[in-house]
């Protein structure tokens, strides 16, 4: 069974910020009940109070429908929400009108005034912060939060509130209102901003690859192009010489057999030399690389005097396992650690984060470490190491240093 611990784990960064980022609007719409609907009930009474508290319900769940829709516009999935953002509007104004005569012209006391005038100032401070929400010009953003706060003054006035009540009531709305919008201004950026960076780590790592590709053919390329433009001469002149039944042709092509052996033991070096890689860059690689995605990383150990083949399939251990805690889950600490011990090579790689992310033991890409390892007599193992983390573990025998080299 899948708990909520497992859930929320089981995000990415960018899916948990916006996770956050849209309860948090979500949790305004239970402030607001809390706050302003629940006491009036108490000084209302059953009957009025009851009226008012379902007004105040009813404008928590517009505000509250209007965030998800207002954050999928954000993150473009769907369209801007306009007609609901109307919607919003018309509701707080007639929840305000009817907490301002309710406050003027309903039941006296200093109780009464108070909960319902709470009710005014908060819908209109929270209407004109989730509308801000919803939309994109900065200019309009103000000029929402301005007219929610001119609005105020000019309708609590002809309602009976003397000027300088009225006067606070729009100061008041314009400080609360501008704050929200504020935050809900900072919040969309915050979140934009999150899906980008993760979208340009993404980027990052393909670039990556897409080099490593370009490097690769461009060795394939200086090895295969002389050689293979050279046997394509030698042996067109062979066959003119073949056809005039000279003796050299058999010189032509002994030398074409030639190069074409070359070229072979030549390609067999580039992939040799394509597949091997170094530890001890590796480890400085995955520091420096983790370091700079904002995970803390801890390298122990050295890679001095290991044979070349240990160090090579270690390498790659290290270079999958980078990988991964870059691209699954929402690790903060990495520890990776080399030790020898009893003519063994121990390659740890531990990290805080996304155990359930990890292609777990089944997935191609430590199926290929495996495939790399085996080709030194070495082992790998990999799962969960207590709650929340996840360990890989390699073992290379320093005995198998000299064995079979993988076929080209």
């Amino acid at each position: 069974m899948r708990g909520p611990g497992t859930w929320w784990r089981g995000k990415s960064t960018p899916a948990k910020v916006e996770t956050y980022t849209r309860w948090s609007f979500h949790f305004f719409a239970v402030i607001e009940v809390m706050a302003v609907g629940l006491p009036v009930t108490g000084e209302l009474g059953l009957a009025l109070g009851a009226w008012l508290m379902l007004l105040v319900c009813a404008h928590a769940a517009v505000c509250a429908l209007t965030v998800s829709r207002a954050l999928d516009w954000v993150r473009g999935r769907r369209e801007q929400p306009v007609r609901l953002l109307w919607a919003l509007g018309a509701v707080t104004l007639a929840v305000a009108v009817t907490a301002l005569v309710v406050a003027e012209h309903g039941p006296d006391g200093d109780g009464v005034d108070s909960a319902a005038g709470g009710v005014f100032g908060v819908v209109l401070i929270f209407g004109a912060g989730i509308i801000a929400l919803g939309v994109r010009n900065r200019r309009r953003v103000y000029a929402v939060v301005a007219g929610f706060a001119a609005g105020a003054g000019l309708v609590a006035f002809p309602l009976g509130q003397p000027a300088p009540a009225a006067l606070v009531s729009a100061l008041a709305v314009l400080l609360g209102g501008g704050f929200l919008a504020f935050s809900a201004i900072f919040s969309v950026w915050l979140l934009n901003a999150v899906y980008e960076l993760d979208e340009a780590r993404e980027t990052r790592a393909r670039l990556a690859v897409a080099e490593e590709r370009l490097r690769f053919g461009r060795d394939l390329h200086d090895v295969m192009g002389r050689n293979l433009a050279v046997i394509a001469l030698k042996s067109e002149l062979a066959v003119q010489l073949a056809r005039r039944e000279r003796p050299e042709a058999v010189e032509q092509m002994i030398e074409v057999q030639r190069i074409a052996q070359e070229s072979q033991r030549e390609v067999r070096d580039v992939v040799r030399g394509y597949r091997e890689a170094d530890l001890g860059v590796e480890l400085a690689g995955a520091q420096g690389v983790l370091t700079a995605a904002g995970i803390e990383c801890e390298v122990t150990g050295e890679a001095a005097g290991l044979p070349a083949e240990v160090q090579s399939a270690l390498a790659w251990v290290v270079r999958e396992a980078t990988t991964n805690v870059l691209r699954h889950g929402d690790a903060g600490r990495c520890v990776v650690g080399v030790r020898v011990t009893e003519g063994r090579v121990v390659l740890t790689v531990e990290n805080d984060g996304a155990a359930e992310a990890s292609d777990g033991g089944g997935g191609s890409g430590l199926a290929g470490l495996r495939e790399r390892l085996a080709a030194v007599d070495g082992t790998l193992e990999a799962g969960r190491a207590g709650k929340g983390r996840f360990r890989l573990v390699a073992e290379v025998p320093l005995a198998g240093a000299g064995v079979r080299e993988a076929a080209v």
